[in-house]
């Protein structure tokens, strides 16, 4: 089977690129920064900015079966000290980069072959957070494209759907996991009592991505550790 990527450079994407190799489908990735070293293969590559217009020559197969959009931030701050240019920038990366995307690939995708399309959203866009505003917001609008974009593709045979994890042990948090206490904290603040991982993020993305979840579209699946779910009292 084939699959886009896009964001595989690093962090979730690049161990959703590791899976999907390893499991032996061909794997296209978009990124911004320049092609690491992938152990289980080598996947088609190119360097994309998905917060600007998309180029006309980028590398899409002609029939594409799963779609993962792993592209976001971690902007965390009071709300009164956010501008207004902050929050258009996580709107940016997370919804308008994702729209981009979708609509370059959608006739690779709509032909009724049964692909499918997984977005990542975040615990704190229904569970309140402090300093959480920003990108809340923006990945509470990726959760309602999602649920829109399933029902009108449904009749076409394409599954959307998202996953929302809570903090997740990867490059992009690596400022809020940077010491010991830093991590136990976070750690105590979730029911499982750990911080996910890649490879947590992976093993559901792949099942959403795959015909193994074929009668599953229009979800949410929190990939949380519980913060969502179980209260920590």
């Amino acid at each position: 089977m084939t699959y886009l990527v896009i964001g595989g450079s690093s962090g979730i994407g690049k161990a959703v690129v590791e899976r999907l190799l390893a499991d032996g489908h061909a794997v296209t990735v978009w990124a911004r920064r320049e092609k690491p070293s992938y152990e289980s293969g080598d996947p088609d590559y190119a360097q994309v900015d998905v917060t600007q217009d998309l180029r006309d020559d980028l590398p899409v197969p002609e029939k594409l079966d799963g779609v993962f959009y792993a592209p976001g931030n971690i902007q965390l701050a009071p709300f009164r000290g956010l501008k207004v240019e902050s929050f258009a920038h996580d709107y940016n990366i997370n919804v308008l980069g994702a729209v981009r995307v979708l609509q370059a690939v959608l006739p690779s995708i709509a032909d009724g072959h049964g692909a499918s399309v997984v977005l990542v959203s975040t615990v704190a866009a229904t569970t309140g957070m402090n300093f959480h505003t920003s990108i809340a917001a923006a990945k509470a609008g990726v959760e309602g494209l999602a649920r829109s974009l399933a029902a009108e593709l449904a009749p076409k045979n394409v599954r959307v759907n998202v996953i929302a994890p809570s903090l997740t042990d990867t490059p992009l948090a690596a400022k809020l996991l940077d010491n010991d206490r830093k991590r136990e904290r976070s750690a105590e603040r979730h029911p499982l009592k750990r911080v996910g991982t890649v490879d947590d993020m992976a093993e559901a993305v792949t099942y959403l991505l795959t015909p193994r979840s074929g009668w599953v579209t229009a979800q949410v699946l929190g990939v949380d550790g519980g913060m969502s779910r179980i209260s920590g009292l």
